[in-house]
């Protein structure tokens, strides 16, 4: 039990302190969207840029990791969609639910808690779980929208705009770019490693309390059908991605245990960010950050008993 009150106690309790400094007014209004512009365009890029130009493909290159993170986002995800466009017939905002209710926290939060859980050894699974979800999950989540805003039905176009997106998206830039260094067989320069670990330290602490700082903020608009994604994400999409990695693939305690723990985590503001973007009502989305942060407390000290035992053997 300390173990876990020791794992989870610093992680949430650095989003509670951005929920604290800005309810009091300690920080304002735009201290969100600057911390997390700075964890996105700087300190999580270095990271992950110095981790994958580090690593070794093999390390990686893990298939049934892979395929567990994904079939857990890919049926929640597709499940979701389904239901929500028969209900509504509206697929724009049917797949950004789909989005919330699959879409893991596995940068801003699934990166600090692998590390502390699973040593540097858990930056691995990590990362290649924030390439799924931010780039393969974001993308299908992008496409169904832009198809559902054009009248003409032309998904080549709303390709073309995927694939601008995401060229210029510094967290999947920066482990390709990572990836391709490693590839080389060169060692970073002791000036570069050293910018790199110090850019990267500041990535954690500023990740969690900028969710704390976006949780503060009130968010007016529809809120009904809450419940349902809350309940995909934090039981629905674990259940799955535990069944796959534990029982199917029988992956190594490290991978097993990760892929537990990263679809267990609460929903990222990616869903968030892409209403925002489109013009949609964000509300719902907001909603379901929170309530799936603040049942996520819950839910990962129960992954982390769980795991103590495969862990510990």
């Amino acid at each position: 039990m300390s173990a876990i009150v020791n794992v989870v106690l610093p992680i949430f309790g650095l989003i509670l302190a951005g929920y604290i400094c800005r309810r009091s007014g300690r920080l304002g209004e735009a201290a969100s969207n600057e911390l997390s512009r700075f964890v996105v365009w700087l300190a999580l890029p270095a990271l992950l840029f110095n981790v994958t130009a580090t690593a070794r493909w093999e390390q990686l290159w893990q298939p049934g990791f892979i395929a567990s993170v994904c079939a857990g986002c890919a049926l929640v995800f597709a499940a979701t969609v389904a239901l929500r466009v028969r209900k509504s017939g509206r697929l724009v905002d049917a797949s950004i639910d789909g989005l919330s209710a699959a879409y893991a926290n596995t940068g801003f939060l699934g990166i600090p808690l692998c590390a502390l859980v699973f040593g540097d050894a858990g930056l691995m699974p990590a990362i290649v779980a924030t390439l799924i979800v931010a780039c393969l999950l974001f993308a299908v989540g992008i496409v169904l929208v832009e198809i559902g805003l054009q009248k003409e039905k032309r998904p080549l176009r709303a390709l073309a705009r995927v694939g601008r997106a995401l060229a210029a998206n510094p967290l999947l830039v920066a482990p390709v770019l990572g990836g391709l260094w490693a590839a080389g067989g060169a060692e970073l320069p002791a000036a570069a490693a050293r910018f790199l670990s110090l850019l990267g330290a500041a990535a954690t602490p500023c990740a969690l309390v900028s969710i704390g700082l976006f949780l503060a903020h009130r968010h007016e608009g529809r809120q009904e059908g809450a419940t349902g994604l809350v309940l995909a994400k934090l039981l629905l999409q674990p259940a799955i991605t535990a069944f796959l990695a534990f029982r199917v693939f029988e992956l190594p305690a490290l991978w097993a245990g990760s892929a537990l723990l990263l679809s267990a985590l609460p929903t990222g503001t990616g869903p968030f960010m892409l209403a925002s973007h489109y013009g949609r009502d964000a509300a719902l989305v907001a909603r379901v950050i929170l309530l799936t942060t603040v049942g996520s407390v819950v839910t990962v000290s129960i992954c982390l008993h769980l795991l103590a035992g495969p862990l510990a053997a």
